[in-house]
This record gives C-alpha cells, sequence and structure tokens, in this order.
C-alpha cells in the first residue's frame, strides 16, 4: 500500500513549476497554474518553509532559488508598519491593505522557520530577521487562536536557535549587538502571553470527553498543541507542556481510523462537539501539520507512539488512507487537493504540494528508523 518516493529524494519539480519569478500561484486548474487567483502571502510562506526545511536535508541552487522567491514575495508583501499583505493579483497588484491575523501569523512561522531551521545564506536570513523584527507589534495584537499558534511557532524557533537574534546591518559592525532588534525579553514576554490566551482557551473548553480549545475542530488543528509544546520550552511552563499533550492525544484519537490510518476531520462540515466528524474532504495540509507536531512531541516528551504516528500521517500520502489512494501524481510528483468521498480532488494546488514537500523534508530524519514505521499503533 505505501508507495512512497525515497525520501533521500526530495521531490521538488513540481513546486518549481507552480513558482515563477514573482512567487508561487495560489490555485491550479488540475496542474496548470491559475494565473486568474494570483498569489497569496498565505502560500508563500508555507512555500519558503517548505524551502527552508528542504535546503536544510539537501542543499542545493534550486532549494536556494526557491528559498530567495518565496522570501522577497513577503518583502515586497510586507507594509511599512510591518504588517503583511496577502492576496496578491497576477498583476502584482495587492487587493488589500492588510491580510487576515492568520496570515500575519503563518508569515511569521515562515520567517522564524527560515531564520531557525535551516542553514539558509546570511544575506536570506538577515532579510527573514529584518521582516520579524518589523512585524513584532502587529503580532503583540492578533488574538485568532490559529494566528497566535503560528506566530508562536516562529517565535519559539528562533529563540532556541544560536545566533538567531543577531543581526548583520548593511552599515557597520555585523556582529555589533541591537538591544532593540529581535529583544529576546521581548518575544520571551510575547510567546508567555500567546501561550498563556491558548492555555486559557483550552480550559475554558475542555470537558472530561472533549480535549479541545473550542467547541469544534476545524483547521489548521495540530497547530494549537504543537504550539503549546513549544512553548512550554520557556523555563517553568509545564502547564503548558501538559496542556499540549492531553489535547495533542485527543485530537490523534479522532483522526485515527479503526484500521489504523490516519484520517484528518473532513472539511465539508468540521467536527463540532456533540456532533460526528466530516468524513470529508481530507486535505493534506492537515496530514503535514499533525506530522510535524508529532515530531515535536515526540523530541520533546520521547514517546515513540508520536514518531510513529508521524509516520502514519506521511503514509497518508502514499494510499494508507480511507480511499486507498496515492495523493502524489506519480508522472509530475505533485500533490492532488484532497480526498472526497467519490474519489481524488484531481486539482493540485500550492497548499498541497507544499505540504507534501514539507512532510517529506520532516521525515528525512527518520528514513533509518524502520522500527518507528512499523510501530504505529494507535494512541488513545
Amino acid at each position: 500500500m505505501n508507495t512512497a518516493p525515497n525520501p533521500d529524494a526530495l521531490s521538488l519539480s513540481y513546486l518549481r513549476r507552480l513558482t515563477d519569478d514573482t512567487g508561487i500561484f495560489q490555485h491550479t486548474k488540475f496542474g496548470v497554474p491559475d494565473r486568474f487567483h494570483g498569489y497569496t502571502s498565505d502560500d508563500n510562506a508555507r512555500a519558503l518553509i517548505a524551502a527552508a526545511l528542504a535546503y536544510a536535508a539537501q542543499p542545493g541552487e534550486t532549494t536556494l532559488d526557491l528559498a530567495h522567491t518565496y522570501t522577497a514575495f513577503l518583502y515586497h508583501a510586507q507594509n511599512d508598519d510591518g504588517s503583511f499583505r496577502n492576496f496578491m493579483n497576477y498583476d502584482r497588484s495587492f487587493a488589500e491593505t492588510i491580510g487576515s491575523e492568520d496570515c500575519q501569523g503563518r508569515c511569521a512561522w515562515a520567517l522564524g522557520s527560515a531564520i531557525a531551521d535551516s542553514p539558509l545564506p546570511d544575506n536570506l536570513q538577515n532579510t527573514c530577521k529584518y521582516m520579524l523584527n518589523r512585524a513584532l507589534p502587529h503580532l503583540e495584537e492578533i488574538r485568532s487562536p490559529r494566528a497566535m499558534a503560528y506566530a508562536l511557532i516562529g517565535l519559539t524557533s528562533i529563540l532556541d536557535a544560536p545566533g538567531a537574534l543577531l543581526y548583520a546591518f548593511p552599515y557597520g559592525d555585523a556582529d555589533a549587538p541591537d538591544p532593540e532588534f529581535l529583544p529576546r525579553t521581548r518575544i520571551e514576554a510575547l510567546v508567555d502571553k500567546m501561550a498563556g490566551r491558548l492555555l486559557g482557551s483550552y480550559r475554558t473548553y475542555r470537558r472530561d470527553d472533549w480535549h479541545w480549545y473550542e467547541d469544534s475542530i476545524t483547521y489548521g488543528n495540530a497547530m494549537l498543541p504543537w504550539a503549546l509544546l513549544k512553548a512550554s520550552r520557556l523555563p517553568n511552563r509545564t502547564e503548558y507542556a501538559e496542556a499540549a499533550r492531553e489535547s495533542l492525544d485527543f485530537l490523534l484519537q479522532k483522526t485515527s481510523a479503526p484500521e489504523g490510518y490516519f484520517k484528518p476531520i473532513g472539511s465539508d462540515g468540521w467536527y463540532v462537539r456533540g456532533e460526528a466528524p466530516a468524513p470529508y474532504d481530507e486535505q493534506p495540509i492537515e496530514a503535514a501539520e499533525t506530522l510535524l507536531a508529532c515530531l515535536e512531541a515526540y523530541d520533546l516528551l520521547g514517546d515513540p507512539a508520536y514518531r510513529a504516528f508521524a509516520v502514519r500521517c506521511y503514509d497518508w500520502f502514499h494510499g494508507s488512507n480511507s480511499l486507498r489512494k496515492s495523493l502524489i501524481d506519480a508522472r509530475t510528483g505533485a500533490c492532488y487537493d484532497g480526498l472526497h468521498a467519490r474519489g481524488l480532488n484531481l486539482n493540485q494546488g500550492s497548499e498541497n504540494i507544499v505540504s507534501y514537500c514539507t512532510a517529506q523534508a520532516a521525515m528525512r530524519p527518520l528514513r533509518h528508523d524502520e522500527p518507528a514505521a512499523a510501530a504505529g499503533g494507535q494512541r488513545s
């Protein structure tokens, strides 16, 4: 059933096809970029994460070129006040003055990932640091749970990365510290404040039979426990880890099919408390983000069941799913948009290939650990 490609051979060809000199296109008609719908910062932020992880796993000029393109898009999208616009038309005109809170959070996640999770060249990382520093005032204002989770992932990443808070100034000493630039105390305080809000939401909605942050489980679900896991690395914040573990276990239970494969909550109705979860449409982004959250949980908590569930999420792309169909186009390397009740969604948009490339790059360190793949038991 598992027809996964060799994880040593990262598949970036289709990602390149969806990317022009502006950025990655938002949608496709089957496998052809849909210029009518242009680009988004959301998708270029996700693509930067994928490119940064891929460059860390397998450095090369192709991956570096992609990372530069996506970084340039975000730089173009950032307003003078540090906020980000989101929707861009094909003529490179933006369709709005500022993007959603989710957009602000996703951009912060991407910039933090490019800074902390990849050996990208200093000149590119400095651009990312410059943008993230400008974005801090807007990150302090967001209240959407998922937006805070996206931002938390990016901010906590740079706190643990040596040298991530230093900036090579265009003029003067490249190693000269600047207390006003990405100040650690400010970032730690922001991380703690955002994580505290997420924990407060969790405590508000949590019941004996419902370990979640809201009365419904919708999109970007794994980001919420993942963000609290990352924040629990702050000193004396074990309560974040406890809530993160309980909620992640709850999510994994709800996305485990009786047959043992990963089955994400369907986007056609989501999962409202007290009702049955929507069985379809299953989307690749949920598999990728759940995989990343599980790898974080394994790294922090050491439980091999999380590592095994990450493998299960990866196998979902290759046919270990409710329809027993691979979402990867064997001829082009593209990723289909998801699983409907009647079969594959045959469009192959950017969110999906980015999700697959991200999952593929993140799984590389596990390629020699076959027992993890065989262990894939369901968490309870």
